[in-house]
């Protein structure tokens, strides 16, 4: 079977896109996703998604990681499945989707994609580091020093394969403050590897860092990955945080056919 795909990225954080309204892909075989997602022999990508009909909403995500296995929420990833939805005639200018981790708004704003999140913990601080799950669980540790040449693999090692989180994993981010920018790297658990940007990762560090600067109102914080610039505007009102949105560019890469 012949299967169209597109191929997205939300600052180089890539994805294949697949139009399933019809319901015929086999979403249970995770050695095929993973085989799509594969660099050097597939596609290449750091997930995989569905695009499929909702009851009652615009559309709905299936989000797979490159190993194969259905996944948390991606954010650069319901960046790129929106501009994808616009691309298909599906929506115009905004949305109301499903995720797994429930319903999005989101809306387009020049070339960027604005994506509603949803923050499903409170921010627990240790020791200057934070934990806390903005669709998918991260770790965020912060440091004055450059993080360009830092060693993720010390935290990836302590942390996402520590006995606390072996089981279920979770996301490693390193961020250095610079003016009032915060540059971030992350290594993501399911792809297991740095990766060039991180939605939910983006969202979890400008909200750290709001607890850690121990800011209220309303806040805009710009991010720079390694992939490119992002932001994170949301409110806080003490330990309440609402109104959480990630910003930043979602493009379409090229489209093609793969023998399934």
């Amino acid at each position: 079977m012949k299967v169209t795909f597109y191929k997205y990225h939300g600052t180089g954080n890539d994805f294949v896109l697949i139009d399933d309204r019809k319901n015929e892909f086999p979403a249970d075989n995770a050695e095929l996703i993973g085989k799509l997602c594969e660099r050097r022999f597939g596609i290449g990508a750091d997930g995989l998604m569905l695009l499929r009909n909702h009851p009652t909403l615009d559309f709905e995500m299936i989000y797979f990681n490159s190993d194969g296995r259905y996944s948390s929420m991606c954010g650069n990833g319901g960046r790129c499945i929106v501009a994808f939805a616009k691309f298909l005639g599906i929506i115009e200018n905004q949305t109301t989707f499903m995720a797994v981790d429930g319903e999005h708004k989101a809306q387009f704003s020049g070339n960027w994609v604005e994506l509603q999140m949803n923050a499903k913990s409170a921010v627990e601080e240790r020791d200057g580091d934070y934990v806390l799950n903005t669709g998918s669980p991260h770790f965020i540790h912060f440091q004055n020093a450059e993080i360009s040449n830092a060693d993720l693999n010390k935290y990836v090692e302590e942390i996402r394969f520590g006995a606390e989180f072996k089981e279920e994993g979770i996301n490693i981010n390193l961020v250095q403050p610079v003016g009032e920018v915060l540059n971030m790297r992350t290594y993501e658990r399911g792809v297991e590897d740095e990766t060039f940007s991180c939605g939910t990762g983006v969202t979890a560090v400008a909200i750290s860092n709001a607890f850690r600067k121990k800011q209220d109102g309303k806040i805009d914080q710009p991010i720079k990955a390694r992939g490119g610039d992002l932001s994170v505007s949301f409110e806080k009102n003490g330990n309440e945080i609402s109104n959480i949105w990630l910003k930043g560019p979602a493009e379409q890469v090229f489209k093609g056919e793969v023998e399934i």
